[in-house]
């Protein structure tokens, strides 16, 4: 581990060699973070280039700065590219992460000390759709006050009955909701957005939809249709199931664009990260030609190992409506342990997820650290070209290290053995480059 003790040339080289060992694990690991998913080569090429080192201040042709000739015609392409992939009037691809999405569109739509109606932690919701008091963007940063849709464990979305009851006593009481947020972080089925869209629009709410893990599998028409829903925008992150480099997408309707377009510049970033913006387009490009084989293949893949996972006595939530319709799967661990402990363990068997709070967990007395469940995602394995034969495979994995309790230094090879037949992306123009091959461009250092 390098200290602060470290000679700027002995950093300089330790920065260089941890990024190639990085890059060398995840070479013989399976990855399961349901948030990521790996880039095709040309994205990688582009978030290399020179665009990430201009500044670009505003809207194309409405530049702050000089020399954004190409920037400009990379960022129409962009932005045109979302429109036609999610069917919106308006799209701005500047945001630089999804929960600057949604800050653009809290400042766009509501004001400090407007209520919203949002998923709970536990129930699925993101820390960008939180309270303050628990550092939740929304009231840390807008200074939203937030009320949490009723949930229903067994069916594992919104209660729709409940969450209209709620919305009328909240008027009632004098806090009448401004926003209704769908979306969320743990989301194995479809929010009620077609329920409950008009509900809000008829108690004057803007609706906006958090697609920022599903905008893949909406993209690829395979988990649902937000804007026909009826939501009034969606904010989506660019490097989930959609596969471009971090960052964020907004579509809307072209009557929000104006108001859009102000929370993210000025409202809330300065220059947008270029690269990333041309990394964006590349990957839109990829999901019109790609997206629908990949996003049928990703929910097939996320049943499998649902159903693989169950077989072995896990206790994978949703069971009712088949497990998940999206990239994700929920599983209690409690039988086995806690998340927290197992995800280090997988983790050292080259099987990398995530632990996860779910519903219930809170009143059980758990905590993030050590909550009562994992997030499993297979987007970045699916990329890689695994199907359902390859699911059952993983899951016989995560068995031997949870419930067989085998070695994980065994397990761990086993596990590089299967990877070396997945070392390209697929569903891309190209895949020359294998996927974690590490490309340097600093020759004859001694590293």
């Amino acid at each position: 581990m390098t200290t602060g003790s470290s000679t700027p040339r002995q950093a300089y080289n330790d920065v260089l060699r941890l990024m190639k060992e990085h890059h060398e694990w995840f070479n013989r690991s399976i990855p399961l973070i349901a948030s990521e998913n790996i880039p095709s080569p040309a994205v990688r090429e582009a978030i290399m280039s020179d665009f990430g080192n201009r500044y670009a201040e505003g809207w194309p042709g409405e530049r702050v700065y000089a020399g954004c000739i190409y920037i400009d015609q990379v960022e129409l392409i962009c932005n045109d590219l979302a429109r036609r992939v999610f069917r919106s009037e308006f799209a701005d691809c500047r945001a630089t992460s999804g929960v600057v999405a949604n800050l653009a569109i809290y400042a766009a739509f509501s004001n400090p000390g407007d209520w919203m109606m949002a998923a709970s932690i536990p129930s699925g919701g993101h820390i960008s759709h939180g309270k303050k008091e628990h550092a939740g963007t929304a009231g840390l940063v807008h200074g939203l006050n937030i009320e949490h849709y009723p949930f229903t464990k067994e069916e594992m979305t919104i209660d729709v009955d409940a969450t209209k009851k709620k919305i009328e006593d909240m008027a009632r009481e004098g806090r009448a909701p401004r926003m209704g947020m769908f979306g969320g972080s743990l989301f194995l089925f479809p929010h009620p957005v077609k329920e409950l869209a008009g509900f809000m629009h008829d108690h004057g709410m803007y609706v906006n939809y958090d697609g920022a893990h599903v905008a893949g599998l909406i993209a690829g028409g395979e988990f649902q249709d937000p804007l026909r829903e009826g939501a009034d925008s969606m904010t989506m992150s660019s490097h989930k199931t959609l596969w471009g480099p971090q960052g964020g997408i907004i579509v809307s309707y072209e009557k929000h664009a104006e108001a859009i377009k102000k929370g993210i510049f000025p409202g809330n970033t300065s220059s947008h990260h270029l690269h990333h913006v041309a990394g964006k387009a590349i990957a839109l490009a990829e999901s019109l030609e790609f997206g629908r084989e990949y996003a049928r293949q990703v929910i097939k893949n996320a049943r499998a190992l649902a159903e693989a996972l169950a077989g072995y006595g896990f206790g994978v939530l949703g069971e009712k409506r088949g497990y998940t319709m999206s990239h994700q799967i929920a599983v209690d661990v409690t039988k086995f342990g806690d998340g927290g402990t197992i995800e280090k363990e997988l983790e050292k068997a080259g099987i990398i997820l995530n632990r996860q709070l779910l519903p219930g967990d809170i009143k059980a007395g758990r905590h993030y650290m050590h909550p009562g469940g994992v997030r499993i995602g297979v987007p970045e394995i699916t990329r890689l070209g695994m199907k359902e034969s390859e699911m059952k495979e993983v899951a016989d994995f995560i068995k031997r290290v949870v419930v067989d309790r085998q070695d994980t230094a065994r397990v761990a090879r086993d596990v590089a053995d299967f990877r070396r037949q997945f070392q390209k992306v697929q569903y891309a123009f190209d895949n020359a480059v294998g996927a974690y091959e590490y490309i340097s461009l600093v020759g004859g250092n001694n590293r």
